[in-house]
């Protein structure tokens, strides 16, 4: 089950608010747990088992740690911790990718390969497991108690609006929350319109650009001009954003519906000066889950400069495998490392000055871009391909790849909204009329507001009563 179908919009949803308002408080959480179960359950019922079994585990980790009395012992409990978590992302995500690479290995060396087990990955594993890490760590760390009821445990770890795709929820930003959530009015009605426009984000944008990003994606390289690469890149950067930004919006809207509040996990990453203030603004919960749980225990930027820079490639280099198992990800990850360590280096210093402030987006856009293609394409090749494609290298020409395929009027007005959504433009407009004491510029933003809302949510809900293409492209990690 997803937030963008109509059996979420119209079922599942409607009948947890309901039901969750008309409870007594004392048994909302129950409620919570109990249907977020059925959401994760809903498609693959047996990976409940693995979910719960990390929920148990953990559970029992963070009460022994908090009742160690000894700090070395509670380190042992912490290290049993991230042995049981990563192993189990090992085997449940690494080991056909593990296996595969021994066998590339052993192959010319003539010794004998192995089968890949029939191992299928459960929805949001890489997920749920940080957020177990995070408890853990958290209670170690004395930032938060360890919980006493395992039924709150199981309601951190698989609170649905938050469970397969993120943001990633560290636990003493939300401790207090799973007991103490007032819900106003108002923030009912911002956990809406924040859901709302998410919905759109993802129905109207991120799945219009999506046809075309894959239509491009597996073309053979003899038919990629270098304007129809590009293109397929760009539309790509404009998906992956708003379909997880998309979905990001929707997980804090639906927080706020129930009275979580949840940090925010993108900032208009595309407007950047460096590669470094892009991952400030993208994925900001997982920049911020890696940067608190490793980077810093590694020694941060307390350490000489040739530790920093490892630590730097070295965090990156498991962000990528983080995303996935395979080499496309782990090149993915040590190339933003490696600008990482660049910017560092200060090699990119020269762009601070005023006449090349152009230049430092321009610079961003460009790294990024590439990147996403090594993230997007099915196996190296594939990607070098495309690369090639857009540096005109071997690439078809005009005629035979032309963009007059892909594009359509749906297309041009999604890009168009998607290159102004991806900016500040319309919070700054926003902000103008808050600060402007013209009551009929006031009274006008509201009546577009009140049109707008309901308009994105009965255009989102028409495409997917339709069938229209619907996928979340962060459901695999």
């Amino acid at each position: 089950m997803v937030f963008s179908s109509p059996v979420f919009l119209f079922l599942f949803l409607p009948i947890t608010l309901g039901v969750y308002y008309v409870l007594p408080a004392r048994v909302r959480n129950l409620w919570l747990l109990a249907v977020s179960l059925v959401f994760y359950g809903w498609g693959e019922p047996k990976f409940l088992v693995v979910m719960l079994a990390s929920i148990a585990c953990n559970f029992v980790l963070a009460l022994w740690i908090q009742r160690s009395g000894d700090r070395r012992r509670a380190k042992f409990a912490v290290g049993v911790a991230v042995v049981v978590n990563i192993g189990l992302l090992v085997v449940f995500k690494y080991t056909n990718f593990i296996v595969d690479t021994m066998n590339t290995l052993m192959g010319p060396l003539g010794l004998p390969t192995m089968a890949n087990p029939p191992i299928a990955l459960p929805i949001g594993i890489s997920f749920f497991t940080f957020h177990a890490l995070s408890y853990v760590i958290d209670v170690y760390r004395g930032d938060a108690p360890a919980l006493r009821n395992p039924l709150d445990m199981g309601l951190y770890i698989s609170l649905f609006s938050q469970l397969v795709a993120g943001p990633i929820i560290r636990y003493h930003d939300i401790a207090h929350q799973l007991h103490d959530r007032p819900v106003t009015r108002s923030m009912f009605a911002r956990g809406v319109e924040r859901f709302i426009v998410g919905l759109g984000k993802k129905v109207l944008i991120a799945n219009t650009l999506a046809v075309p990003a894959d239509l491009i994606f597996s073309l053979p390289p003899e038919q990629l001009s270098a304007p129809v690469a590009w293109f397929g890149v760009l539309c790509y950067t404009l998906q992956i954003y708003f379909d997880f930004s998309g979905y990001s919006d929707m997980a804090i809207g639906l927080g706020l519906m129930f009275g979580f509040r949840f940090l925010e996990n993108f900032n208009y990453p595309y407007i950047s000066r460096s590669i470094t203030e892009f991952w400030r603004r993208w994925h900001i919960s997982l920049s911020n889950w890696f940067r608190d749980y490793l980077y810093i225990p590694l020694g941060g930027n307390r350490v000489p400069l040739r530790r920093v820079y490892l630590n730097l490639v070295t965090t990156f280099f498991l962000v990528g495998l983080w995303h996935g198992a395979s080499v496309n990800f782990v090149i993915w990850g040590l190339y933003h490392g490696a600008f990482l360590v660049v910017e560092r280096m200060g090699a990119t210093r020269w762009m601070g000055n005023p006449w090349a402030a152009p230049l430092r987006r321009v610079y961003v856009m460009v790294v990024v871009m590439v990147s996403w293609v090594v993230f997007r394409a099915d196996t190296l090749p594939a990607a070098a391909a495309m690369l090639r494609a857009m540096a005109g290298i071997g690439s078809a020409s005009a005629q035979s790849g032309s963009l007059a395929m892909y594009v359509d009027a749906e297309l041009v007005l999604a890009l168009a909204v998607g290159i102004v959504g991806a900016t500040p433009i319309l919070p700054a407009i926003k902000g103008w009329i808050a600060r402007s004491r013209n009551p009929a510029i006031a009274a006008g933003a509201g009546a577009f507001e009140l049109v707008a809302l309901p308009s994105i949510f009965l255009a989102s809900a028409m495409l997917l009563a339709a069938g229209t293409y619907n996928p979340f492209i962060y459901f695999r990690f």
